[in-house]
């Protein structure tokens, strides 16, 4: 990722508005920030999320809130809880998400 072109600012993330995306089960809701190639977003999933396609995109992720079960198509599985991160590139491996009694993330892609 290479950062360009983007001014010092903030955010307050409860003037942006959310979009609702529906899940296999369950929802989420993004409020996303576009600077140039990097998106930025803040996304709450409903208890009982499950992702309705498999993730090719690379993404730096920090759990805020909840817990947050990440499935490799592998069949690799990894879980979140506030504090911790992951990260993966482009193209690596398909992945996705899904909680069962909700979580808050913070995304950068």
């Amino acid at each position: 990722m290479e950062i360009n072109n983007i001014p010092f600012g903030t955010t307050d993330w409860t003037a942006v508005e959310a979009l609702e995306v529906k899940g296999e089960t369950g929802a989420g809701h993004w409020k996303t920030l576009e600077f140039g190639t990097i998106n930025v977003h803040m996304v709450e999933y409903s208890a009982g999320y499950l992702a309705d396609h498999w993730c090719n995109k690379g993404h730096i992720l920090l759990c805020i809130e909840g817990e947050l079960n990440t499935e490799l198509q592998d069949g690799r599985t990894f879980t979140l809880t506030p504090g911790m991160t992951y990260q993966v590139a482009d193209d690596t491996v398909a992945h996705r998400s899904s909680t069962t009694g909700g979580a808050k993330l913070f995304i950068v892609d």
